[in-house]
């Protein structure tokens, strides 16, 4: 059995595309294995296994029968996506890359020893408003 992997269900599917695209080898050494920006899905692997993988939400609501449901504009956020990085230099630099891409900073990189006693993380979204935190420790 394969490891599971995070799928986010989005809207702005083509803008949401070409950022992880743009960010997520240099980030993480995921490749592109399959999709495109009109294609509505696209998966990145990692030694021949997918790790991350963009749906067009229309399309699993469609399958699901939950279209007609609402979605809320203000609610917590139900998880993030947390890609590791070697240092503060890494972190700085992926904060940087990502911003570049079309991220959001919501909290600028710090440090957070109630997290950890050396955990520092910056929380960033993607063109789509998933939360995306940048962390190492």
């Amino acid at each position: 059995m394969d490891a599971p992997y995070t799928r986010l269900l989005v809207d702005r599917f083509a803008e949401t595309f070409r950022f992880y695209r743009d960010v997520l080898p240099g980030l993480t050494g995921a490749v592109l294995a399959g999709g495109d920006e009109s294609a509505g899905y696209a998966s990145w692997d990692q030694d021949g296994r997918t790790v991350f993988a963009l749906f067009e939400r229309r399309f699993m609501s469609g399958a699901l029968g939950t279209d007609g449901l609402p979605r809320g504009e203000k609610a917590q956020d139900l998880f993030s996506l947390v890609v590791h990085l070697a240092d503060r230099d890494a972190l700085d630099a992926a904060v940087t890359r990502c911003t570049e891409a079309g991220a959001v900073v919501v909290a600028a990189a710090q440090d957070r020893p109630q997290w950890g006693p050396t955990l520092r993380a910056a929380h960033l979204r993607d063109p789509d408003g998933h939360l995306l935190e940048l962390q190492t420790y």
